[in-house]
């Protein structure tokens, strides 16, 4: 990997075919592939992407603020400049984006380790601020003339993925800022002094009711905080009332006080809040890491166990309320949604590279290998493995099922050997 102009720019070498291999074994290259899969509108040029960029097709990828560039070769090896725009973060994001990462002891120790924790997507989405990229975020140039997505931009999208693997700072620097202006701003930031809060406006509220004079129009409703609110502490020297546990308490209200806080920004927006079920929500809970007296409780409570509730939370990373209904709900395809079903299995992969796939209900299980497929109700694949002798889930929904099992990660430690366990 090279640098130039300043370290605004960097450029990485060819990588190798990725044959036998998902392109992504990072969270952030997970995240990259969700993030294109789930918002492109032409799964064709997807797959072709997908093969060329697995065929070793993408030559060097240059990343500087807002565009990656690469010569693709087509399988006729004629060759066609491909660039990705992704527009750059204004300066007051920036602002926003810094202020709340070095407000986060975690962050700052992450980042000044030059590491990029997975939880600063979630945090940035507080904040307002969209690292990954949405729908119709990354914007296609390419010499083939193409005048939307063509194989060759989606060849390069898919390598991205492969460069997250190595340094997740290239997120940031397509965003519009190079690894050393962010870390010398986020010290600046956690070493400076916090502000002083400036005086409240308006008046007391018993002296204006006192008034009686107020009159309409009411004044415009205020924009949603910048952070959720800091429950107050309950370490104190006086011992807890008998049964209360402070910690699990703490843990509560400030998980409370983020969830409070994304259901004002939703109301202020005119959004309705969607309502989790309790079951959903001691997972959504237990995936924001409490402590363990606090996650035995939540497994207790859920009726899910310690495994179950482990399973749950891994499902919860990967979709949220999509994927855990994914892990629970077991269904019968039938009609017109098994008719897409067979065809997106049957157009997926290339003649003779599909797998053999055993079908119950809506889960498709690889012959000979500890893998599975399951169709959620959208119509969206999710990957499964058998670890440990329970399934579990190993990656985002993708749109086809050839690009969901390529997705999945590295066999953890423990899992069944091909063969073993194959019923779905």
């Amino acid at each position: 990997m090279t640098r130039h102009e300043g370290d605004t720019e960097r450029t990485f070498p060819a990588l190798p075919p990725a044959h036998g291999r998902g392109f992504a074994q990072s969270w952030w290259g997970r995240a990259w592939l969700q993030a294109l899969e789930g918002t492109a509108l032409d799964t064709a040029q997807l797959k072709t992407g997908r093969r060329l960029a697995r065929a070793g097709a993408v030559g060097a990828v240059s990343v500087r603020p807002g565009r990656l560039t690469a010569v693709v070769q087509d399988r006729d090896r004629t060759a066609h400049r491909a660039d990705v725009l992704l527009e750059e973060l204004t300066p007051e994001r920036w602002d926003r984006f810094l202020d709340m990462a070095a407000e986060r002891a975690g962050h700052v120790a992450a980042l000044l380790d030059r590491e990029m924790p997975p939880h600063l997507v979630e945090d940035a989405g507080d904040a307002g601020i969209d690292l990954l990229p949405g729908l119709g975020d990354l914007e296609p140039e390419c010499g083939c003339g193409a005048w939307d997505h063509c194989g060759h931009t989606a060849a390069l999208c898919y390598q991205v993925a492969r460069l997250l693997d190595q340094d997740p700072f290239v997120l940031l620097l397509m965003r519009g800022r190079t690894e050393g202006a962010v870390l010398e701003d986020l010290q600046r930031r956690s070493g400076s002094s916090a502000a002083q809060a400036p005086a409240p406006e308006g008046v007391d509220a018993a002296e204006a009711y006192a008034a009686g004079d107020i009159l309409p129009p009411l004044p415009p409703l205020p924009d949603a905080p910048g952070e959720p609110g800091a429950p107050p502490s309950l370490d104190t020297d006086t011992p807890p009332a008998p049964g209360l546990d402070p910690l699990a308490l703490e843990f509560l209200a400030a998980r409370t006080a983020v969830r409070a806080r994304g259901l004002l920004r939703e109301a202020l927006r005119g959004g309705y809040p969607t309502q989790l079920r309790s079951a959903q929500d001691a997972v959504r809970l237990a995936a924001g890491d409490p402590g363990r007296d606090v996650a035995d409780r939540l497994a207790d409570g859920s009726g899910r166990g310690r495994e179950g509730l482990a399973t749950a939370v891994r499902a919860w990373r990967h979709g949220g309320t999509a994927a855990l209904s994914v892990l629970d709900e077991e269904w019968r395809v039938e009609g017109e949604t098994l008719a897409r079903a067979r065809a997106a299995l049957d157009s997926a992969w290339d003649a003779g590279e599909r797998p053999e796939l055993r079908a119950r209900g809506n889960r498709w299980t690889v012959v000979g290998a500890s893998v599975q497929l399951r169709l959620g109700r959208d119509g969206r694949w999710w990957p499964y493995r058998k670890e440990g002798g329970r399934w579990q889930p190993a990656a985002g929904a993708a749109p086809d099922p050839a690009t969901a099992l390529a997705s999945m990660t590295a066999p953890a430690s423990g899992e069944l050997a091909p063969g073993e366990g194959n019923s779905p």
